[in-house]
């Protein structure tokens, strides 16, 4: 079989079988097509992807690395041919794994950033609430930190996902995978007042989506961004000012304040506990920097 025919199945089972995100469909895509031009340097033609052994896969690494890619985007795309070549053995395309020894390198494990609590404050402060434009923004910032939801999630909601009544907001999640999420009163009070003025976005072409553009279809992912760096600048110092911020400060805040890590990860839809015990280390070295502080003998 060609690469363009078997990376052409293996991009419809993403999208169609396993219901990958876009975005994850299209990183793969890229890495598949970056693995191509790979192959062509150094074959005379492109082989068919029963023919490609082990040896012809283990120097991408370094070509990776010549062609200038930092650790994670290396990790990233080795990800993406193991994973390929992972299908196609399943599928019974070929008849052996030649990427399964292909170890994917290990990128440094950074704490993620979040917010202090003074600069909570002063971030959901920068809202001017008095225009439709103001308490639409100020509900999106408070839905993000009082949720922990991804960008991608929140902008997705529609206005039945919200319960007013029970306080709680319905989730999809990667995987298309639901789950339910209590919002804070403060929160909520934000979206009771967007959502009485939502009624100005709205246009002939507006869906049911929760928070609109000015053209009233669904909020740009990168005007969502853009609200929220912009609102981050003036309070902090982080080289990070993103809505995946407030994502780190809700989990943060959260454990610091002794919430049960099992249920910060089912919060944040987490498939496991690995994933959220990142934020018990910001804790945890938190916690050392203030007994550094003020111990007499630290």
């Amino acid at each position: 079989m060609t690469f363009p025919d078997a990376i052409r199945q293996f991009l419809d089972y993403c999208d169609s079988e396993r219901s990958f995100s876009g975005l994850t469909t299209e990183t793969y895509r890229i890495a598949l097509a970056d693995f191509i031009d790979f192959l062509r340097e150094g074959f005379d033609e492109l082989p068919e992807v029963e023919s490609i052994r082990t040896e012809d896969i283990r120097p991408f690494l370094g070509w990776l690395h010549d062609n200038g890619l930092v650790k994670k985007s290396l990790k990233v795309k080795i990800a993406a041919v193991k994973s390929f070549f992972l299908f196609l053995a399943k599928k019974k395309i070929i008849l052996k794994n030649p990427a399964l020894l292909i170890s994917i390198p290990k990128s440094e494990q950074k704490l993620p950033s979040f917010l202090q609590h003074e600069e909570i404050m002063a971030f959901f402060s920068q809202f001017d609430t008095s225009t439709p434009e103001g308490a639409r923004d100020s509900a999106l910032a408070e839905l993000l930190y009082s949720c922990g939801l991804r960008i991608s999630e929140c902008l997705n909601l529609r206005i039945s996902d919200i319960d007013t009544h029970a306080f709680t907001v319905k989730v999809m999640g990667k995987g298309r995978k639901q789950r339910i999420v209590p919002v804070g009163k403060v929160a909520m009070a934000a979206m009771a007042a967007y959502l009485n003025q939502r009624h100005t976005f709205v246009t002939s072409a507006s869906e049911n989506y929760v928070f609109l553009g000015k053209k009233g279809s669904r909020m740009n992912p990168g005007v969502a961004y853009s609200i929220i760096h912009n609102a981050m600048s003036s309070v902090t110092e982080a080289t990070q000012k993103s809505p995946h911020i407030l994502r780190h400060s809700f989990a943060t805040h959260l454990l610091d304040n002794g919430a049960d890590i099992s249920a910060v990860s089912e919060m944040l839809g987490h498939s496991s506990l690995s994933s959220t015990q990142i934020y018990t280390h910001v804790s945890i070295e938190r916690l050392k920097s203030a007994y550094k502080s003020a111990h007499p003998k630290a």
